[in-house]
């Protein structure tokens, strides 16, 4: 099950064993009560094979494919069309070797947006190293312990950063 915030701008992606996959827009799903069957979402034959993932997805993720033998590979979203709703979907990663399948399938951020993060993580850390070295250098050297265990005037706390 996955939950929708916005019907507009996100779509429903789904991955089979045999490495195939697609798109489907929220609208194509129809709404089911309790006691409902269900709404078929892939056409499942030998060829696709069962269902592995289901994720709610935006042009702008990344999805990480991991197979049983190790391999894994980042697909952009926005490479693979948006399909009916019962269709079989296409080919997202080959696999090799025979009777190997899809181990796990992630949504991640795309490249571009991970290296914004990354960047500006970076930053912050290199902004608040710099003013943890300030505070030590600045005011701390000419206080000294004189051996009173409650003398806590040469602790210094380390600064909270935030890598969100």
């Amino acid at each position: 099950m996955i939950v929708v915030n916005d019907a507009e701008t996100e779509t429903v992606m789904v991955v089979s064993e045999e490495g195939y996959g697609k798109r489907s827009g929220v609208e194509d799903y129809r709404l089911t009560n309790r006691g409902g069957k269900g709404v078929k979402t892939l056409n499942i034959t030998e060829k696709t094979g069962k269902l592995v993932a289901i994720k709610n997805v935006t042009d702008e993720n990344d999805l990480m494919i991991i197979n049983q033998s190790g391999i894994v590979i980042r697909l952009s979203v926005a490479e693979c069309r948006v399909m009916g709703r019962a269709t079989q979907g296409v080919r997202l990663i080959n696999l090799a070797k025979k009777n190997d399948v899809i181990a796990s399938v992630c949504k991640v951020m795309s490249a571009e947006m991970e290296e914004q993060v990354e960047e500006e993580s970076r930053s912050q850390w290199n902004k608040a190293n710099e003013d943890f070295q300030n505070g030590l250098a600045g005011g701390n050297e000419d206080k000294a312990n004189d051996g009173n265990p409650d003398d806590e005037s040469t602790e210094t706390a380390a600064p909270s950063v935030d890598f969100e």
